[in-house]
């Protein structure tokens, strides 16, 4: 483990904005199965500041801010350079399947259709309503670093 690292549930948490992240909050709960850690909206109904958790990871997320904060500016919708992501998330599943159907029936945007991956698990790729992406799959790293170990 790395000397830097806190040991504690989830060491990496990813960080996303929305342009309408209540509506955000509901849908990825509903299309995905995360849940509300913890919510804090502004007065004018924007959130503030937002934890999600599935298993034992976490998302954190807030509204997209017109503002010249530091960390504010460093950041780009998809809307807002074409569609494109630079980062996305993995999430592992026990039924890659299920949440296929799942985000299917919430409307995502299926980039990837579901299918058995080479180097094992099955998995899938989609965009929430906003264009961020997201990785299904029941690939688990860190059992093959466990198998290899």
């Amino acid at each position: 483990m790395s000397t830097f690292a806190k040991n504690t549930t989830s060491t990496i948490i990813p960080g996303m904005r929305y342009e309408d992240a209540p509506a955000a909050i509901e849908w990825l709960c509903d299309a995905f199965g995360f849940e509300k850690h913890v919510v804090v909206p502004n007065d004018d109904g924007t959130i503030a500041h937002a934890q999600l958790t599935f298993g034992n990871g976490m998302i954190m997320l807030g509204s997209v801010r017109e503002s010249n904060r530091e960390f504010d500016k460093n950041i780009k919708q998809p809307n807002e350079i074409g569609g494109a992501e630079t980062q996305t998330a993995y999430i592992i599943v026990s039924n890659a399947d299920a949440v296929y159907a799942r985000a299917k029936e919430a409307d995502a945007e299926i980039v990837m259709d579901i299918k058995d991956e080479d180097y094992g698990g099955r998995g899938f790729s989609c965009r929430d309503p906003e264009g961020h992406l997201w990785n299904f799959g029941t690939y688990d790293p860190w059992e093959e670093t466990e198998a290899e170990s």
